[in-house]
């Protein structure tokens, strides 16, 4: 699943409002930064082009740099979906620099009402008109991500100050600042001067990750006097697509239906996030798969097995058996053979069978007028007799392996059959 990560240009603040546009200043201003991934994890393209110009991917997201996001810690009010934007602005409205109506709110990830939580606050016109501006060039943005977010452990990320007016001279030694993220906040912070230092703990956290653009890496490692690791904005911009955070809620939120719907549900289930979930299915098939055929293996042996004990056992009995078609028949073939030989009934025979069926034989029914057997089946005349007498006889010579059927005024009763040979 290709992924396409948009950087947002920062928001235009008064100072550069004041300055007069450049010659062609329009057009950079309809230019994004992008990175296009395969896998989530590697850049497989990367450049700066216009809306029109972007590579076609199955997801989109745009992120929304540090600059641009206040982060506001507070209890997640109880209240209807419906309700809920208007009571983050009753509960937000004191700590807002701008009005709350102007101010684009945004949930974290699984927050729960009644329990603290992150809100992200972005100025809503202008990420509505970067929307509307990638949208008319038929780039739909399915998330708006932050590059950087209150998260454990602690992070610190150095990178170049973009915008700021630098001297001819100064020009080699880039303006860096510092974007420090812990469990508090997230807060940006320019190296020159002290309030940098300042605002981090005097003891630093042993587990803090340390990163820097390579532009300013070397700086970087010399204010920090430590080691850090080179992080290109494009390996940030897909780590930010990994994030469960999606600034598109309320009225920023995706419109989608029928098929488009379908679409964003099959890019989410392709996308890295869902890997694990995909290969643990296929792992969770295969394993089926396979204790299927073993247990299909292991039957057939115990059948096999079954099915050997018996033919051994009838050879071994009666050795004159020397092709065995059906073990169970034959063997009772020669059983009722020895029997016959030795002048004993069996249980099937016609006197045994009759003295069976008279045991049975309802007191409500007068002598049978005739009968007839042959071949371990008695068959009795049964005019005028109903289900109701039927089904009580049927039910006392079913147990003991008998079976009646009835039809044409007539019931017949033989052994009821035991099973076929495998």
């Amino acid at each position: 699943m290709s992924i396409l990560a948009i950087f947002l240009s920062p928001r235009p603040r008064l100072r550069s409002r004041r300055q007069d546009p450049a010659p062609g200043a329009a057009a950079a201003d309809d230019e994004f930064d992008y990175w296009l991934s395969r896998d989530g994890y590697t850049v497989q393209a990367q450049g700066r082009c216009t809306a029109a110009l972007l590579p076609k991917a199955d997801s989109v997201t745009a992120v929304i740099g540090e600059g641009d996001i206040a982060w506001h810690r507070i209890t997640l009010p109880k209240a209807p979906a419906s309700r809920l934007r208007a009571a983050l602005s009753g509960v937000l409205e004191e700590a807002l620099l701008d009005d709350a109506e102007a101010t684009h709110l945004a949930l974290a990830p699984d927050a729960v009402a009644g329990q603290p939580t992150w809100i992200a606050a972005v100025h809503r016109a202008w990420l509505r008109d970067a929307l509307a501006a990638l949208e008319r060039r038929r780039v739909v943005v399915d998330r708006v991500v932050p590059a950087v977010w209150p998260d454990m452990p602690a992070s610190g990320h150095f990178s170049e100050v973009v915008g700021t007016d630098t001297a001819a001279s100064d020009r080699a030694r880039p303006e860096v600042a510092l974007t420090w993220s812990h469990s508090e906040g997230v807060a940006m912070l320019r190296l020159h001067g002290g309030l940098a230092r300042a605002m981090l703990p005097a003891d630093l956290p042993a587990d803090a990750r340390w990163t820097a653009t390579p532009e300013v890496a070397t700086a970087a490692e010399r204010w920090l006097g430590a080691p850090v690791t080179v992080a290109s904005n494009g390996e940030r911009a897909l780590r930010a697509t990994r994030t469960l955070w999606n600034l598109r809620q309320f009225d920023l939120a995706a419109r989608h239906r029928g098929s488009r719907a379908a679409g964003d549900a099959w890019r989410r289930w392709r996308s890295p996030g869902w890997r694990p979930v995909r290969y643990g299915l296929l792992a969770l098939l295969a394993v089926q798969v396979v204790g299927l055929n073993a247990w299909a293996w292991h039957l057939r042996s115990t059948l096999d097995t079954q099915r050997q004990t018996m033919v051994t056992l009838l050879q071994t009995t009666f050795p004159q058996v020397s092709a065995v078609l059906d073990a169970p028949l034959q063997m009772q073939r020669e059983v009722d053979a020895l029997r016959a030989a030795a002048g004993r009934t069996s249980a099937s025979d016609f006197e045994p069978l009759l003295l069976t069926v008279a045991a049975a034989w309802p007191q409500s029914q007068p002598p049978v007028d005739n009968l007839r057997y042959e071949a371990g089946r008695l068959t009795l005349a049964a005019n005028g007799w109903s289900d109701a007498e039927i089904t009580p006889l049927r039910n006392q010579l079913q147990p003991a392996g008998w079976q009646l059927d009835a039809a044409e005024g007539r019931i017949s009763v033989s052994r009821a059959a035991t099973g076929t040979w495998p």
